[in-house]
């Protein structure tokens, strides 16, 4: 693609990468059999070559965004799939990335949308903010109906039946490896799966200290930033962004760190990016050494290695979260450790498309992402499975809202396989106190 960027336009750094990726695009259309909004709304200004050609308008022009412009790339996901399927390697989330802090920067919002994103922003990073939000959003349910607002009403539904306690094991501490020590490692413990899902942290624990791992939480860390990041909002994102490269930065240069590992794919997306994020901040060192050892959990296990476990005579229908697939090429890992703890895997049609959580996808853009859960939920419950497995908070949530098959997070059962609890969400009885949206 030609552009025509002045030598001005292309000191500012974050103008330089976004010219370096528009020039890779060649307007074959490739993406556009991949991406989820096109195949929903059918409009070329929903898929990755039509929001390249606004971006690139907004851009170069250096103009005020239009209403038009904001509410295609608004309905971008970043799923990332339009990157799995282009043959130019075009790095579209560097790119899309850019849009939204330029649009943050450069236009004024709705009044009821800046009040949205505002409190977003203010509530989901934050742990025990966000538990106080879900029981507030659980004591509005039953006035739902007098919200004017379809994404007033999704933050409602948001809101599981049961919101687990506080678990101390996300505290700053660390655990130590059962028997000869091999690794030693931070767990990142996440933001809105602590006060959602503290399952998947304790899994986490016990299934790495079982392989002989020492656990990490770091002091300092939290939030990655992903979700204020991609409303644009670059300080804040950084700030989060920054506070674990430190946290992080300072138990490398102490005792020394082997990785730092995430259970939760978006996050690891977002903290495997962080070099980019802070290329030209006094950071950028750090950043750098931090995406160099952050690796998924999956990818740690593949590394280490787990027993091979009986046949446990459980159909798994294993979800791809969008964020490790596209956003980390991470494929075959998760499914080939379930396959190997003794489990049948099966994988359902259009494994690519999203699910349509994506981070506050789901509460900003409601409509379509239940078009999208729909979807999803009827090509896994068409396999049949006894269980969903997810490496992802936010697609466990919004899948498990549209389906009555329990959803658990793959290292639940990994860590079950290999001598942990059976996961909850199997249990009869007390699988009614795992978190859910129905």
């Amino acid at each position: 693609m030609q552009t025509t960027f002045t030598e001005n336009q292309l000191k500012d750094p974050a103008i330089q990468r976004s010219n370096e990726i528009l020039r890779n695009c060649v307007h074959c259309g490739f993406c556009t059999a991949t991406c989820p909004t096109y195949q929903v709304l059918g409009d070329e200004l929903d898929s990755p070559r039509g929001r390249i050609y606004l971006i690139k308008d907004m851009l170069e022009n250096e103009r005020v965004p239009d209403d038009k412009t904001v509410k295609h790339i608004d309905r971008c996901l970043s799923c990332l799939a339009c990157m799995t399927t282009c043959p130019s390697g075009v790095h579209y989330m560097h790119l899309v990335d850019h849009a939204r802090e330029y649009i943050e920067a450069n236009y004024k919002r709705p009044f009821s949308d800046r009040v949205l994103r505002w409190l977003l922003a203010r509530i989901l990073p934050y742990p025990m903010r966000f538990r106080w939000a879900l029981i507030g959003a659980k004591l509005g349910r039953p006035f739902r109906f007098l919200m004017p607002d379809a994404r007033l009403k999704a933050m409602l539904d948001m809101a599981p039946k049961k919101i687990p306690p506080v678990s101390r094991n996300d505290d700053p501490q660390s655990f130590p490896a059962e028997g000869k020590q091999i690794r030693r490692v931070a767990l990142m413990t996440g933001c809105a799966q602590k006060a959602l899902n503290t399952d998947i942290n304790d899994a986490t624990i016990r299934l790495l200290t079982r392989l002989g791992c020492e656990i990490v939480v770091a002091e300092g860390a939290g939030c990655c930033g992903a979700l204020t990041h991609h409303m644009g909002k670059t300080r804040e994102s950084h700030a989060s962004a920054a506070a674990n490269i430190q946290a992080w930065a300072r138990e490398m240069d102490g005792e020394g760190l082997d990785a730092i590992v995430i259970n939760t794919s978006g996050c690891g997306t977002t903290v495997k990016d962080y070099g980019h994020m802070f290329r030209t901040e006094p950071l950028a060192e750090d950043a750098k050494r931090v995406s160099a050892i952050a690796m998924d959990v999956s990818e740690l296990l593949t590394q280490i290695g787990i027993p091979q476990g009986e046949d446990r005579n459980l159909t798994v229908a294993y979800h791809a979260a969008c964020s490790l697939q596209h956003g980390q090429k991470i494929k075959t890992h998760p499914k080939n450790l379930l396959k190997q703890a003794g489990f049948a895997v099966l994988e359902p049609a259009d494994s690519h498309l999203c699910c349509g959580s994506a981070g506050t996808y789901n509460l900003m853009q409601p409509e379509i992402s239940a078009q999208l859960k729909d979807r999803k939920v009827r090509t896994l419950e068409a396999k049949k499975p006894d269980v969903i497995a997810a490496g992802n908070i936010g697609c466990m949530m919004q899948i498990g809202s549209g389906t009555k098959v329990p959803v658990v997070h793959t290292v639940e059962l990994l860590d079950w396989a290999t001598g942990g609890p059976k996961p909850r969400a199997l249990q009869p009885g007390i699988a009614s106190e795992v978190p859910i949206l129905r």
